[in-house]
């Protein structure tokens, strides 16, 4: 297997334009190759087979999501209240959303691990920890709320996002802020504690 990191990243880049393009039976080796703009093969030289292209994409996903320095530092910034954490929720729906492709990859990933047991156990795993990640960096920095506000805010906000990237005329883009304020409002009541 090839080890240039720049191409395997440049190769997932474009699995994942493929999969949110034309669904998980459009991903092959040659498409990735094609949208990739590489000579054919060169993916099959990256990747031991489609399970793993799959997988890969997955952890891809993941690393290009991350929040970058500034985000880290604007989240720990002033006081945390619930005012804080409606900020905090818009970015994170403004940066997945900003990330068309890699979500709608990510639910054809969902839909393939339902056939797939070891794409499962990847993205299993590694929501899980995101969702842990997340609770405890909620309870730890202060936040209001505890742990089923974050689970809560995670399921509706995701929803709300396969709203916005998918069927984007059932919220207009003038309604997504007031729907995430809503939402905050409602899971974290005016005292600071979740209901």
């Amino acid at each position: 297997m090839r080890q240039n990191p720049e191409r395997r990243a440049a190769l997932l880049d474009a699995a994942i334009e493929v999969l949110a393009r034309d669904g998980a039976r459009g991903l092959t080796f040659r498409a990735v190759d094609v949208e990739a703009n590489v000579p054919n093969g060169t993916a099959s030289n990256y990747f031991n087979n489609r399970d793993d292209l799959l997988t890969q994409v997955g952890h891809r996903y993941y690393e290009r999501l991350e929040p970058d320095d500034a985000v880290l530092a604007a989240a720990t910034a002033g006081p945390r209240d619930r005012d804080k954490v409606t900020e905090l929720m818009r970015e994170v729906v403004d940066r997945v959303s900003r990330f068309r492709s890699g979500y709608l990859a990510v639910l054809e990933l969902r839909l393939e691990a339902t056939r797939r047991p070891e794409l499962r156990r990847l993205l299993t795993e590694r929501i899980r920890a995101d969702i842990d990640a997340n609770i405890a960096y909620h309870t730890q920095s202060g936040l209001p709320g505890d742990a089923t506000t974050v689970i809560l805010l995670y399921l509706a906000l995701n929803w709300l996002i396969v709203e916005r990237l998918t069927l984007p005329d059932i919220f207009p883009e003038d309604q997504i802020d007031t729907l995430v304020t809503d939402l905050v409002e409602r899971i974290i009541p005016d005292s600071g504690r979740a209901r």
